[in-house]
């Protein structure tokens, strides 16, 4: 049982508790009394009303201070809230997405004045399967969370698949004079906070995650695991793009170029960048979620076809938790009580009338 306290405790305890007392101390016969310069208890019998009606005041006196507390009993309603999909997309715009070992897909058209871009990298892998996946869980909600020397959300959750699609159009890797390194575990926290947010909002929601990297890991450290985001997470993948041979990158300084020169490594010849399969299944086994090697534009919906909203939710997610308040037989007791009181009075003033 808990207490919602309608009326404020202090309230309750200020108003009931000095009238308890008093009723209690008259039922007793007990009233205090000086003597030799000191205050002391006695019990006086002639009291104007019987220790019964006073008993009767206290306990009215505690069963009103009782409704004003309000006791409620916690309920559960099986199925009460709707169950549905949230999706979370975690892509790496680092500079080695960038490398050309992917695909290839359809070309991309750009700027009026330009031939259509290739599509070649695996960020144009990442694009299009994020797109797919949308396409394919149409009716739930995406949050896509990007990161490269940082990570943040780029698109809170939304049911607009449109705008899904719009930040697969724009999004591009980062700018290569300020990479810093890549770390698998930079979304870590940010995608943290992200589930717990919607588990809180929403509990009865399925939540699945989709982890779009090549997992190359060059920053400094070792990478912390995402083992502790598992029990938040009812799906998904983590979705591997590139090679074991690697591929070149071309750099990227914000700007339109048709044509940007490859990135370079110490020794002045192309860098290259290649898959870290081993690195994406660790992330995969923390996260308690398949790996997939993605190399071409290939159908997305044999990842998603074992998604059973209906039997993850048969977890008790979809229960309703409330509280019923148990106030009426406080109230009826209270009733009854003041009943008696009137009628006693009613009593009492018929009879000073007789005398």
């Amino acid at each position: 049982m808990t207490w919602r306290a309608v009326v404020p405790v202090g309230v309750v305890l200020v108003t009931a508790l000095p009238l308890l007392v008093l009723c209690v101390v008259q039922a007793l016969g007990v009233r205090v009394v000086r003597q030799d310069r000191r205050a002391r208890p006695v019990r006086d019998g002639a009291l104007r009303a019987g220790p019964w009606t006073w008993w009767r005041r206290a306990l009215l006196v505690a069963a009103v201070a009782v409704v004003g507390l309000t006791p409620a009993v916690t309920t559960t309603q099986p199925g009460g809230a709707r169950a549905g999909v949230q999706t979370f997309f975690v892509v790496d715009r680092t500079g080695s997405m960038a490398a050309e070992d992917w695909g290839p897909g359809e070309p991309a058209p750009r700027q009026p004045g330009l031939p259509p871009e290739p599509t070649v990298r695996r960020l144009d892998g990442a694009r299009h399967d994020v797109v797919s996946l949308a396409t394919d869980l149409s009716g739930g909600s995406f949050a896509v969370i990007a990161f490269a020397d940082e990570a943040g959300s780029q698109l809170p959750l939304t049911d607009d698949v449109n705008a899904v699609r719009s930040w697969a159009q724009t999004v591009t890797q980062e700018v290569t004079a300020s990479s810093t390194g890549t770390l698998r575990d930079r979304p870590l926290d940010v995608l943290r906070r992200s589930l717990e947010d919607a588990a809180r909002r929403d509990p009865a929601m399925v939540r699945l995650v989709f982890y779009l990297s090549d997992g190359e890991q060059t920053g400094e450290g070792d990478a912390a695991s995402f083992a502790e985001l598992a029990p938040l997470v009812d799906g998904g993948a983590v979705l591997g793009y590139g090679t074991a041979q690697g591929g070149r990158m071309r750099s990227y300084d914000g700007t339109v170029d048709p044509d940007p020169p490859y990135i370079t490594d110490p020794a002045g010849g192309d860098a290259v960048s290649r898959i870290d399969e081993d690195g994406l299944r660790a992330v995969a086994e923390e996260l308690g979620v398949p790996y997939v090697h993605r190399t071409a534009p290939t159908p997305t919906g044999s990842l998603v076809a074992d998604v059973d909203v209906a039997a993850i939710a048969a977890d008790g997610r979809t229960d309703v938790i409330g509280t019923r308040d148990v106030v009426w037989p406080f109230a009826l007791l209270a009733a009854l009580l003041l009943a008696a009181e009137a009628w006693t009075w009613g009593r009492a003033s018929s009879r000073r009338r007789s005398a």
